[in-house]
């Protein structure tokens, strides 16, 4: 049995619009567990995936995880597991369809759970195979792509979520552009009571910001993530028809940033030792929701146990 935990991300730039985005890790996790439950399935490899918080939650994602990494498994001649059952289970602190990368989380975790699993199983090691941290991550963003909870890979959120720190980077080409370390030492995230998919989001609207995104964009590329952050949720917003009443109330109250994280619904809030973090709780506690005050995350994926 291998377990996995995987950060969420908040966004600084959303890449739907131009192909290149940021994001960081934050301190939401979701955990994957992967073990054998038994050596006599009919077929190569089956599974049995459940998620613990939510039970009636579509597996498809994980399925596709699953059936990638055995599939890659079986370029390596040596690699021969045949009729194994996986028993597949997350639980997840990151609410689904928040817009912090949910799916990244969970696609990095399963896919780094199901090889150890496996590779433990056929006493074998990731040098063996040689797979790489960008191989691991790239399966999962295979899966994600043709599941479709993506529109351009989230290469940008899969990135941050498996390395952790603050990612900047072309999702395209799948190529990270910069790395820059997060000076805020606290976050806050706010969650209204409605989920909104990335899958069912107007691209079109998103891309015809794409010129002042690219602005944003550049605020970022140079480190300055308090404008690129907040620009970018303000435009966003705008594109989707989205409450930005939200982002300039914490502004207001002494937030350093304050924008729409992913598509929604979560907005990332920025604030250090001079902020009044009470006062922006007080202000946002008029929104519907939950407001959840956690960290940067600078390490990434991990392997528990």
């Amino acid at each position: 049995m291998v377990k996995v935990r995987s950060p969420a991300s908040a966004t600084v730039i959303n890449a739907i619009s131009t192909g290149k985005g940021s994001a960081f890790g934050i301190e939401l996790y979701v955990t994957a567990e992967v073990k054998i439950l038994n050596r006599e399935s009919d077929s190569d490899i089956s599974y049995v995936c459940k998620s613990l918080d939510n039970p009636d939650m579509d597996t498809t994602l994980m399925e596709l995880c699953v059936e990638k990494v055995y599939d890659r498994l079986l370029e390596h001649p040596k690699f021969n597991l045949k009729n194994i059952t996986l028993l597949v289970e997350t639980k997840s602190d990151i609410p689904p369809g928040s817009g912090l990368s949910s799916s990244s989380a969970a696609s990095n975790s399963v896919v780094y759970a199901t090889i150890l699993t496996l590779l433990e199983e056929a006493n074998m090691t990731l040098d063996d195979v040689n797979i790489t941290d960008e191989d691991i991550l790239n399966l999962g963003i295979d899966a994600s792509l043709e599941c479709g909870v993506t529109k351009t890979g989230s290469y940008d959120d899969a990135s941050a979520s498996y390395y952790g720190g603050w990612k900047i980077t072309d999702n395209y080409e799948r190529k990270m552009l910069y790395e820059y370390s997060i000076e805020y030492q606290k976050i806050l995230i706010y969650i209204p009571n409605k989920s909104l998919y990335t899958a069912q989001s107007d691209v079109k609207a998103m891309k015809t910001l794409s010129s002042l995104v690219e602005i944003a964009f550049d605020n970022a590329v140079n480190k300055n993530i308090e404008k690129a952050l907040t620009l970018n949720g303000l435009l966003y917003c705008a594109a989707l028809d989205l409450d930005s009443q939200i982002s300039m109330d914490a502004l207001k109250s002494g937030a350093k940033a304050a924008g729409l994280s992913g598509t929604g619904s979560a907005y990332t809030i920025l604030v250090d030792d001079t902020s009044n973090i009470d006062e922006i709780k007080k202000v946002l506690s008029k929104y519907p929701g939950k407001l959840i005050e956690t960290k940067p995350d600078t390490i990434g994926t991990v392997v528990l146990k």
